[in-house]
Order: structure tokens, then C-alpha cells, then sequence
């Protein structure tokens, strides 16, 4: 299971550590879902979602206020002695003594943000998505073509590195090549990123590694990418059918997940760089209501209609 360390979360989100005493390298953050525990301040504890991170607003902070101490003491005692991440103040709201007592000796680190309840929590909830997605690692290049994200497989040494090289000298962005990780972000996106170690190279047979980012500067790079089409690189061979209307999507599937998929052949002479440039434009084109290989078939079909009645005229 996918986790982050809070310190990466204080360091995303710029908050501010309240408990220093506390090591919050050591604390891991395992769901991308949040809880603001309105009605766990009123006593109500069934159903807590305590392994999420707590996040005390304008409301809940109002409402901690208007509490007898003998209530706050056994509230906050209660709730922060729970399996509890830690807990965000929002709108630079500060906890007070009892509250921050019972954190130090639970572990429960406190943190604050000066951003709105309803920003901050939109915020973390969009990048733990990511973080914590189901991931995989797959073999190819992932490049961004005219905003569509590209991801081009094959086997080793067909030519992907290549033709990502010739893309990223006619203005595209390089996202990973080699090794492409997957995120499952939701039942709809995949995004891809390159592995720290491989970030912005490219390994060229015959030449070695280059960084993309130093030769052709910063606009030639992206950190991450929706996965949008797939084109597959295979070696030609006259033997084989290749599909040569597109009437009907092919797709492959990642972490359960549907992608449009072109398988392309391989033969000397064949410009693969403008191939998938056009093959990106098409794509767009399709997701706003155009399909050319329908539109031929529509053509067709008019055309032999109109011949027939035609050959009834006569």
C-alpha cells in the first residue's frame, strides 16, 4: 500500500509544524480522504474515521470554544487518543493548552495553514489522490503532443527513444523515458511520471544518456501527464493485417483502466514523429465530435445509394 510521510505533506502544503516535539518523518499518511470531526466534538464517535487526517475549520474551532473545560477534557481526551495522523488548523486558528497537551502525550502532531478551510481541503484531497493512487510500472516513453499525453510502447530497441527525440526537437515535452509510472488517479484518469532516478534522461544506443532538460531547456520537459493514447511500435511484416480505417477504437487496459490504443509498423522510410503527431491531433479531434474514418464510411454509403437509384432512373 501506497504511503507519504507527513513531513512531505508539511512541506506540499506549507504548513506550520505546531509540535516540533514530535517526528512527523516517522508519521504516514495512508488515505487520501479527510475528516472534520464536527460531530466527534459533540461526543459522537461511532463510525470515526481516525486513520484520516483531522481538519478543524471556522465551525469545529467555534464550537471547541463554547465547551465547559470539563467537556473539553473529556473530549479531547478521547479523540486524541486515537490512531489520529494529525490534526490541521485551518485560518491560522491555534489550539489551546488542554488541546495541545493531549496531542504531545498521544503523538498526534498539530499543524496550521492560514488558507480557508474549503481551499486547503480541495488542495490535499487532489494531490494525496495522486500520491496515494494504485501505481504500476510499465516499459515505454510517455510524451506530451500537443497536450495529449502519449504513451509509446514496444520492444527494446524498436525505436521509442527515437522518435521521442525527434518529437522533442519539433516542440514537445519528454515526461519519462524507459520506465513510465502509472497512477490510477480516478475511474477515468491514469497519470504518468518518471522515476527520480531516470527524470528528464533519455538513453540513445550508440550514444549513451542525454538530459532532455539541460539540451533543449526547461519548455521541453513536463513532471506529469494524463495517459490519453497509446501508440504500440511493431515491426513490419506483410504477413500481418494492420488496421488501416480506424472505424473501430482498439484499446488496452492499465490498473483497470481503458486507453485508446494504435498499434504502428515499423519500416524504414516511414517518419514515426509525424506519424504520432498525427495521431494525437486525430485523437482531439475525435474527443470533440469528429471521426474522419466515419465520416469516408457516411461518404461511401451516400455514394452507393445515390448509384443505386441511378441504376433505377435507367
Amino acid at each position: 500500500m501506497a504511503t507519504v510521510r507527513l513531513n512531505e505533506v508539511i512541506a506540499k502544503m506549507n504548513l506550520e509544524n505546531l509540535t516540533p516535539q514530535i517526528d512527523v518523518t516517522k508519521i504516514k499518511i495512508r488515505q487520501p480522504d479527510i475528516n472534520r470531526p464536527a460531530v466527534q466534538m459533540t461526543g459522537y464517535f461511532e463510525h470515526f474515521a481516525a486513520g484520516r487526517i483531522q481538519i478543524i475549520g471556522l465551525v469545529e474551532y467555534s464550537y471547541m470554544q463554547q465547551m465547559s473545560p470539563e467537556r473539553k477534557d473529556e473530549i479531547y481526551q478521547r479523540f486524541l487518543s486515537m490512531d489520529i495522523p494529525c490534526v490541521v488548523f485551518c485560518r491560522e486558528l491555534e489550539p489551546d493548552e488542554l488541546f495541545m497537551k493531549y496531542a504531545l502525550e498521544n503523538g498526534v502532531a498539530l499543524l496550521m495553514t492560514k488558507d480557508a478551510t474549503s481551499n486547503f481541503m480541495g488542495e490535499i484531497i487532489r494531490w494525496l489522490n495522486v500520491r496515494l493512487a494504485p501505481c504500476i510500472t510499465i516499459h515505454g516513453v510517455l510524451i506530451d503532443v500537443y497536450g495529449v499525453g502519449v504513451l509509446i510502447t514496444g520492444e527494446s530497441g524498436i525505436g521509442k527513444s527515437e522518435m521521442a527525440l525527434e518529437l522533442i526537437k519539433r516542440g514537445h515535452r519528454l515526461v519519462s523515458d524507459d520506465v513510465v509510472e502509472i497512477r490510477k488517479v480516478s475511474e477515468d484518469t491514469l497519470i504518468g511520471t518518471a522515476p527520480k532516478i531516470t527524470k528528464h534522461l533519455i538513453e540513445l544506443r550508440g550514444i549513451g544518456i542525454i538530459d532532455v532538460k539541460t539540451l533543449f531547456g526547461v519548455s521541453s520537459v513536463r513532471n506529469s501527464q494524463n495517459i490519453d493514447l497509446v501508440i504500440e511500435l511493431e515491426e513490419w511484416s506483410k504477413d500481418k493485417e494492420f488496421d488501416r480505417l480506424g472505424l473501430e477504437e482498439h484499446y488496452i487496459e492499465y490498473l483497470g483502466n481503458r486507453v485508446v490504443c494504435h498499434k504502428i509498423p515499423i519500416r524504414p522510410g516511414r517518419n514515426l514523429a509525424i506519424i504520432c503527431e498525427a495521431a494525437a491531433v486525430n485523437h482531439r479531434q475525435k474527443l470533440m465530435g469528429y471521426n474522419a474514418a466515419q465520416e469516408l464510411y457516411k461518404r461511401v454509403q451516400a455514394n452507393l445509394m445515390g448509384g443505386n437509384r441511378d441504376d433505377e432512373d435507367d
